[in-house]
């Protein structure tokens, strides 16, 4: 997509693509998602990475989580990475593998091989990429990127994003290594996870919402029932 393209070509494309409504709940996760992707991939100095991919679909995968019809989920993010000339297919194999990488690593060497990434074994093409980002003077740090080191963390140590303290001394040592915006990252991220608290929340109010229309919709189909007068077959004279 060159750099001409608006926010609202980029709503349009995705809306050609799916067009099924979205349900309103949902509307503003993915439009805001879709404006953050297409300023991004309008700015001369972003590159996509598996980072940021990973990103990308940690956030629509944890945020749309309860979306229903489960059918629709997909072809949202089919449409949300086509809108903006990306692949969808290669967004989730590149998250894939780096997930993989982060859980095949242990807690206490997570955040030193982030900050000292060696080319070796099923983490060498990340690691060649987060060295090509640590010597990039111009690399675009975005909140997708962030969320994608913080999902790499959360695979391989979760514990530690437990604790504040070391989880912030992570993201320093991790951030500083790749000369990211360390203040910006951790703000992000503290907002990440509080958006995520707040999501388990609303899940817990729809299914109680959902649990209760459900019951008024069987009490409905009962009363009905029993108002509904019986046939009887006419008696033999």
């Amino acid at each position: 997509m060159n750099n001409l393209s608006t926010v609202s070509d980029t709503k349009r494309n995705f809306y050609s693509q799916h067009t099924r409504p979205i349900n309103s709940i949902y509307r503003r996760v993915v439009e805001e998602l879709m404006v953050e992707m297409h300023l991004l991939s309008t700015n001369v100095d972003f590159a996509y990475d598996p980072i940021y991919a990973l990103g990308v679909v940690s956030s629509f995968d944890r945020f749309m989580a309860s979306y229903r019809p489960e059918t629709d989920k997909q072809s949202i993010f089919v449409a949300l990475c086509q809108s903006m000339g990306g692949n969808a297919e290669q967004s989730r194999k590149d998250a894939a593998e780096v997930q993989e990488f982060a859980r095949s690593m242990q807690e206490q060497d997570i955040v030193n091989w982030l900050a000292h990434p060696t080319p070796d074994g099923m983490g060498a093409q990340l690691a060649s990429k987060i060295e090509s980002i640590s010597n990039n003077p111009k690399f675009k740090y975005s909140r997708l990127f962030g969320i994608g080191l913080f999902t790499i963390l959360e695979q391989a140590a979760p514990d530690l994003l437990k604790d504040e303290k070391k989880r912030q001394a992570a993201i320093l040592q991790i951030g500083e290594a790749m000369h990211l915006p360390t203040e910006k990252v951790q703000k992000d991220l503290d907002t990440y996870r509080s958006n995520l608290d707040k999501l388990v929340q609303m899940e817990a109010v729809m299914s109680d919402l959902a649990e209760a229309e459900r019951k008024k919709r069987e009490k409905r189909a009962q009363e009905k029932a029993a108002a509904t007068p019986v046939a009887t077959a006419p008696s033999e004279s």
